[in-house]
């Protein structure tokens, strides 16, 4: 007997009391698990997604719909609304956090209506399911995934819309879910997948699909869906970096990827144990025989469900839907976190629904006696909670999360590096950041930032600046193109007066790769400074950093003290520095060049004075300022 088409209930308008106590019960329920998230800092390229300052002001919001390259991914409707939350709490992270979790509840509330309006059973058991799965924790947990939260809220409100236009034919309904589609796949590409679920969602509720009532109004959607991820397909490769030896797949190798991801990630969903914030990366071998299980087995089971869709189609579409939504991040396409993992669980965020509502629906099905079957759901609720609680917890800070991937993938080389950049943020711990992007470096030689990070920490001890070298040449070796590791390579080489013409080389090669650096314009211009003969180039490149920076202190510090040297240049020298302490007003040697330029100047010594006060006054330690102004006083005297 085949399985006959939902009957087409529309939802009641009306809140009962039982939805009101369940929905106050579900918020209730995220505020307990997600509260030792809640009260976490900024993580990993959080920092990156939030707001930066330079897009902060109101002409930000024109760069960050027309400037692909300004934000760290193109989704300007997520850094609008980053820009906007920036507005109300600034640097305040609770903010974000708070919101995240309000939007994964409202994509609950959604859940729950979307079964109900296809007539399923099990609404809110999929909402409370849909909410407190461990697998979300890494969306909502973290900052920088609001990206999934937000377009999951577009993508099933959207999905809510549509199903109603599906009832009544009418345009406002169909102009309505379009709109939200459209915000959905400016907040994240996956919703680009929604256009195929609702022609999965037809098939199971009537058994077929028809071209002129169902697929023919869905062309613009998968229009829109193929544009917006061709263009974040150009954008992950060219500014994200997914390029290069790491994502070299063949087309058998992206289907072992894709095979053994879908049993990666159905296991995760219906066993969430061991979750963790990076995942080993597996060896694709197409020569292995083995791997080619993955998918047959993933092929076998969508076989064998088709068999059973004669009489029941749930399952099918519940498996289509998990696997096609789950298919812009198989392996198929470039996206820049394969070369950490070819999976991650913010990935399965809303395929999750593919699983949890055809069980939820069963679940609900299976319940014979009410009382029992209700404290047995119940106790599914709260085991899924405790474990979110846990599994939140790792998100508290940066390290917590690092040590805790490590402990479970002490292969994780990103984790690594990343825990050491934190730890060489204190002095006292440079032995142990060391140490750690040593481990990061052996288990992959060739990585390029670990190298660059290793550099920066040994140039901060005493002693080791010859390792320094040695760690920026490795990182600019694997990476010729690696413009802060050339010019890094150049600061350490000018620590040895013999070695400032290597030192201007490494510095030329950061220009031009990147010319629009002032910060490599002023540090060539102080090795120039040093070399005789150099003088009017150091002067011409402190210019360039200027004109690039104008409100550059350190580079008009520094002109000053070329010119000051210059006796027929005394008045430009004053104009520097004191165009050096309207941007730094704190600026100590700023104040003692000016002093030095004052005395210089006929006429002009109680400004000196003046000067060379205020510096000792910043920097009470400052020799060279006491003894001209002993000096001074001596002459005036």
């Amino acid at each position: 007997m085949k399985e006959r088409s939902a009957p087409r209930a529309a939802p009641s308008k009306a809140l009962h009391s039982g939805d009101i106590v369940l929905g106050a019960l579900l918020l209730c329920a995220l505020l307990m698990a997600y509260w030792p998230a809640l009260e976490g800092g900024l993580l990993w390229d959080d920092a990156a997604h939030v707001t930066k300052p330079e897009l902060q002001p109101a002409r930000g919001l024109w760069r960050i719909w027309f400037d692909p390259g300004a934000t760290q991914q193109y989704y300007p409707l997520l850094h609008t609304a980053f820009w906007m939350e920036h507005r109300i709490w600034g640097d305040a992270v609770e903010g974000y956090h708070l919101l995240n979790l309000l939007l994964h509840a409202t994509a609950a509330f959604l859940v729950v209506a979307i079964v109900r309006r296809l007539s399923l059973p099990g609404a809110w058991l999929a909402g409370f399911l849909f909410a407190l799965h461990p697998v979300a924790v890494e969306a909502v947990a973290w900052i920088s995934e609001q990206k999934s939260t937000l377009s999951a809220i577009f993508y099933l409100a959207a999905a809510l819309a549509y199903l109603r236009f599906d009832g009544t034919r009418r345009r406002r309904h169909y102009a309505l879910a379009l709109s939200l589609f459209v915000l959905g796949l400016l907040s994240k590409t996956v919703a680009a997948t929604l256009p195929a679920a609702l022609l999965l969602v037809f098939w199971f509720q009537r058994g077929r699909i028809e071209w002129k009532r169902d697929a023919r109004p869905l062309l613009p959607w998968f229009m829109l869906a193929a544009a917006a991820g061709s263009m974040t397909a150009w954008v992950e490769r060219r500014y994200i970096g997914a390029q290069g030896a790491q994502f070299h797949l063949t087309p058998v190798e992206r289907c072992l990827v894709a095979g053994r991801a879908i049993w990666f990630y159905l296991g995760k969903v219906l066993w969430p144990g061991n979750l963790m914030f990076t995942y080993p990366r597996w060896k694709v071998d197409a020569s292995a025989s083995w791997q080619y299980l993955f998918p047959a087995g993933a092929l076998a089971i969508a076989a064998g469900l088709w068999m059973v869709a004669r009489k029941h189609r749930g399952p099918l579409a519940g498996f289509l839907y998990f696997a096609g939504t789950l298919f812009p991040a198989l392996g198929f396409f470039n996206v820049y976190p394969f070369v950490f993992s070819y999976v991650a669980d913010h990935f399965q965020y809303l395929a999750t629904l593919g699983i949890i509502v055809p069980v939820a629906a069963g679940l609900t099905r299976l319940a014979d006696d009410k009382r029992r079957s209700s404290a047995l759901l119940a106790a599914l609720v709260i085991v899924l909670g405790i474990l979110t609680r846990a599994q939140s917890g790792i998100y508290r800070d940066a390290e917590t999360l690092y040590r805790e991937t490590l402990a479970r993938n002490p292969n994780a080389w990103m984790a690594h590096n990343n825990l050491a950049i934190l730890l060489s943020g204190t002095p006292q711990r440079l032995p142990e950041a060391i140490a750690e992007f040593q481990a990061a470096l052996r288990i992959r030689p060739d990585y390029a930032e670990a190298h660059y990070n290793l550099g920066n920490a040994y140039a901060e001890l005493p002693g080791h600046v010859e390792d320094a070298i040695v760690e920026y040449r490795a990182a600019v070796r694997v990476q010729p193109d690696y413009a802060e590791a050339h010019s890094n390579l150049g600061a350490a080489l000018a620590e040895f007066p013999d070695r400032l013409d290597e030192a201007v080389a490494e510095y030329r090669a950061a220009m031009n790769l990147k010319p629009d650096a002032p910060e490599v314009h002023n540090d060539l211009a102080n090795a120039l400074a040093r070399m005789p003969g150099r003088l009017p180039e150091a002067i011409g490149e402190y210019r360039e950093a200027l004109r690039l920076r104008p409100d550059y202190a350190e580079a008009h510090s520094n002109l000053g003290s070329l010119l000051v040297d210059i006796p027929e240049r005394q008045g430009e020298a004053i104009a520097e520095y004191q165009a050096a302490l309207r941007v730094n007003p704190e600026m100590a040697e700023a104040y003692y060049g000016l002093g030095i330029a004052f005395a210089r100047s006929p006429g002009r010594s109680a400004e000196a004075i003046a000067s060379l006060e205020q510096a000792l006054r910043l920097r009470p330690g400052l020799q060279a300022a006491q003894e001209a102004l002993d000096h001074l006083k001596r002459l005036i005297r």
